[in-house]
């Protein structure tokens, strides 16, 4: 249904934008290397890996022995394992290796993601690097922090494309190890299950089991896999006013943008501004219910959400690759902010819902629907441009990335409904990438 795709292509010294591309990782590889190099140390979460590796290598706990205490390390034990290898050689050689991870990732993101959009067109290398240019605060973020959520995305961006190409179980494989390493991708799952991809929902599931307690074992021991279940306790199963997963001061403040933390600032009085103890508390509430009334309203949202999507979802026998990319857009966008947790960089899984857009925005064959689609990005944009520290901090406590979420997935969710009628524009030839030698 889906042709054959050609993605891989690595950067050519002949194409401009590629070299800036390798500029920029550079640049961001940079700074992460060189405060550990000639300064006092590279910050963020990068030294955090650095223990976790170390206490698998040594032995020691990862977790404290309640729940209720506090957790240094707040991911599941697969992750210290994998962070265990080039913790090994020390943190130049951990930090160089994620640095050039999230790099590869960045690379492969940008080419599945233009591959994916079902337009059947290969956009021209502006156009192809649009979405980076769009996201690239969120990749600086990424970087910088260390986090893994540029990984975790090319992960499930090569988990579909497998799947469309009939390899579920390797696909089930790749969402599970994304799920592993960082809870919130499992939230495709439920999706695998509406579209009955038995084979991708059990792959998942079995190698879930497996990267959460067989891998572990042998490293760690069975026992001491088995006695850090204080981590389910105290990041997934605790909830409460204050907080849940072990950053409550962060959890209810404007750097979560997610639909929980959202709903629940308009909702009750929760200072916004609690993650910076330095300023006065500020508040953005509409309405002033309990805590245990907001959280019905939030399943409420999400209910109707995840119906609504389920609504404009087409028919197995109707799915074309332009409508099936749209789908993908729209679980991607649902997947950011149904997360509990959406900082800043958990942005970076736009990339996706925005190139297939600008695709849209390029190729469609009605010039007023290529200029709503531009506008819809336009609107994003600009709303995602309010997190820039120049505007008020409440800008973001309203949720401006969660309404620019909101407005790609509205403009998705149009397309979806509105399927071209011109043969040639929903193809079933998949897109093809230019081959490895030939520049962009």
């Amino acid at each position: 249904m889906f042709g054959k795709l050609r993605v891989l292509r690595t950067p050519s010294l002949r194409a401009p934008l590629d070299i800036l591309f390798l500029v920029c990782c550079i640049a961001l590889t940079f700074d992460v290397l060189g405060p550990e190099i000639w300064g006092s140390g590279k910050t963020k979460d990068y030294p955090l890996w650095f223990w976790a590796g170390q206490q698998v290598l040594q032995g020691g706990d990862l977790y404290p022995s309640s729940p209720s205490a506090y957790f240094e390390f707040i991911y599941p034990p697969i992750s210290a394992v994998l962070l265990a290898i080039p913790a090994y050689f020390g943190k130049l050689p951990l930090y160089t290796l994620l640095s050039l991870l999230n790099a590869v990732a960045w690379w492969m993101t940008a080419q599945f993601s233009n591959a994916m959009t079902g337009s059947g067109r290969t956009p021209g290398p502006w156009l192809f690097a649009l979405p980076g240019f769009a996201t690239v605060t969120f990749v600086a973020d990424t970087f910088d922090l260390g986090q893994p959520n540029l990984m975790l995305l090319a992960m499930m961006l090569f988990g579909f494309w497998l799947l469309q190409h009939e390899r579920p179980w390797t696909a089930g494989c790749m969402f599970a190890l994304a799920a592993a390493i960082k809870v919130f991708p499992v939230a495709v799952f439920p999706y695998l299950v509406w579209r009955r991809r038995w084979a991708s929902a059990a792959s998942m599931i079995v190698f879930t089991g497996v990267f959460l307690f067989v891998v572990p074992a042998p490293v760690r021991g069975f026992q001491h896999n088995v006695a850090e279940s204080t981590w389910f306790e105290g990041m997934v199963a605790s909830s409460s006013e204050q907080g849940f997963g072990q950053r409550g001061e962060q959890n209810w403040s404007s750097v979560n943008q997610s639909i929980i933390a959202v709903t629940h600032r308009l909702t009750r009085p929760v200072n916004y501004n609690q993650n910076n103890p330095a300023k006065p508390p500020a508040y953005i509430n509409l309405l002033d219910v309990s805590f245990k009334t907001a959280n019905w309203i939030v399943l409420a949202i999400s209910l109707a959400i995840g119906l609504g999507f389920t609504a404009v979802m087409p028919a197995q026998a109707r799915v074309t690759p332009r409508s099936n990319a749209e789908e993908l857009g729209i679980l991607f966008c649902l997947m950011t902010v149904a997360s509990p947790l959406a900082r800043q960089y958990y942005f970076i899984w736009l990339f996706l819902p925005m190139t297939i857009l600008i695709h849209r925005a390029a190729y469609d064959a009605s010039a007023g629907v290529r200029a709503g689609s531009w506008a819809a990005l336009a609107i994003a944009g600009l709303l995602m441009c309010l997190s820039i520290p120049v505007f008020p901090t409440s800008l973001q406590a309203y949720g401006n990335n969660l309404a620019a979420t909101a407005v790609i997935a509205g403009a998705l969710v149009w397309h979806i409904l509105h399927p071209v009628s011109v043969a040639g524009t929903s193809s079933p030839t998949a897109l093809q990438l230019r081959p490895q030698n030939e520049p962009s």
